[in-house]
């Protein structure tokens, strides 16, 4: 902390201290500056015993007040009692099930989830001794027959990535708790602002930040969220592992976040009213979102979601990259991107891009053909959306 002085120094050693402070005080900014420090300056050796005991700022892996005014924001929206966020969304997922899991534990996944995700239960964690079996999470005779006594943790997303599945969260966390397991959900699709896996059953909710909770495709960060003791367990792994959330990101996100209510129901609005579009055109053999009466968890999703059903679909159509590519570059405003989640649709090759690593046969059988396109809607309008598809597809298959 720098003092205000009279005093005069030599230049070098004045270049260092001069307008690191301002003479006049500032209070309640209309919006949260960047504090974009590595540390902060104490007074002495009892104003940091106090930071210590308040959970004060020392030093930016433990604690900075971007990350903490987001941690705020994000429990607040997934209704848990704390967080931790993350320079990632891999991050987060890595963090929370590192600290829950130890050699000899054994973790029962849904089948279907991103790529990166599924490499993680098997790449990494495989090599420390935690054991991964996946199954199909909407089938809960399968889920309960595949526990095993050292299960430690049940994971899933709250909509699968992506085949858009829907498992049962309540019944699920019914199951893990009645095995003494952890129940995780990763709501990256859907956001607190459409569902909250915690009033569920979930223990952790686990979100990509980089997605649609920040919407604007400039910021990368992930959360963790659930009580207060589970939460000490990831933060205290998250500063060892150095996984925080940077100053920078933290404020995008929180910023992307001011508009969450807004933009995630005009995406899951502007999705069901493309998978209906979609549904009806002879270029494609198959539409996966819950909103069709089709889906196989139309039901489950009608009741889970309330009426929303987020803003991601993906559709099968015939296996002809040609005309695929024919198909990507008639799109006006909708493109290709290796994201998702922004306030402009977007479409992905899941083959080619979130299951790239995954062996053939294996996506397959999650039903991941070389046919599959990813689509996340932006809050475009409506009727552009919908026409802007069904043009690109005429030009390319008719």
């Amino acid at each position: 902390m720098f003092k205000e002085t009279d005093k005069d120094f030599t230049f070098e050693t004045d270049v260092l201290s001069k307008g690191a402070y301002t003479r006049y005080p500032v209070t309640n900014p209309e919006a949260l500056p960047i504090y974009m420090t590595t540390a902060f300056n104490v007074e002495d050796l009892e104003d940091l015993q106090k930071r210590y005991d308040e959970k004060g700022f020392c030093y930016n892996r433990n604690r900075n007040p971007n990350r903490s005014c987001l941690i705020e924001l994000i429990s607040y929206i997934e209704n848990g009692e704390d967080s931790i966020c993350c320079s990632s969304g891999m991050a987060a997922i890595s963090t929370a099930v590192i600290a829950l899991t130890q050699a000899g534990d054994h973790i029962l996944s849904d089948r279907t989830l991103y790529g990166e995700s599924l490499e993680i239960f098997t790449d990494i964690l495989g090599k420390y001794g935690v054991e991964t079996t996946f199954v199909d999470f909407t089938n809960l005779d399968e889920v309960k027959s595949s526990i095993k006594s050292n299960t430690k943790i049940l994971y899933t997303e709250t909509v699968s990535n992506p085949m858009i599945a829907v498992p049962d969260l309540k019944a699920i966390g019914d199951i893990a708790h009645e095995n003494n397991a952890y129940f995780i959900v990763d709501n990256t699709f859907m956001t607190g602002a459409l569902v909250k896996p915690l009033e569920l059953g979930a223990d952790l909710v686990v979100n990509s930040l980089t997605k649609f909770a920040s919407g604007h495709s400039d910021a990368v960060s992930g959360s963790v969220t659930g009580s207060k003791d589970l939460i000490a367990k990831c933060y205290k792994l998250q500063v060892l592992l150095g996984s925080q959330s940077d100053p920078f990101s933290s404020w995008l996100v929180q910023r992307g976040i001011r508009t969450i209510e807004l933009r995630v129901k005009r995406q899951a609005e502007n999705a069901a009213a493309l998978a209906r579009a979609l549904e009806k055109s002879p270029y494609v053999i198959k539409v996966n979102h819950p909103c069709l009466a089709d889906h196989p968890q139309h039901e489950l999703a009608k009741q889970q979601f309330k009426g929303y059903y987020g803003g991601m679909l993906s559709i099968v159509l015939p296996e002809d990259k040609d005309k695929m590519n024919e198909f990507m570059r008639n799109l006006n405003f909708a493109h290709y991107a290796m994201t998702l989640g922004g306030y402009r649709t977007t479409l992905s090759y899941p083959a080619m891009s979130s299951h790239y690593e995954v062996p053939r046969e294996e996506r397959l059988r999650m039903g991941i053909t070389d046919g599959l396109l990813r689509i996340s809607c932006g809050i475009e309008n409506e009727n552009d959306l919908v026409k802007d598809f069904m043009d690109a597809l005429e030009k390319a298959y008719s």
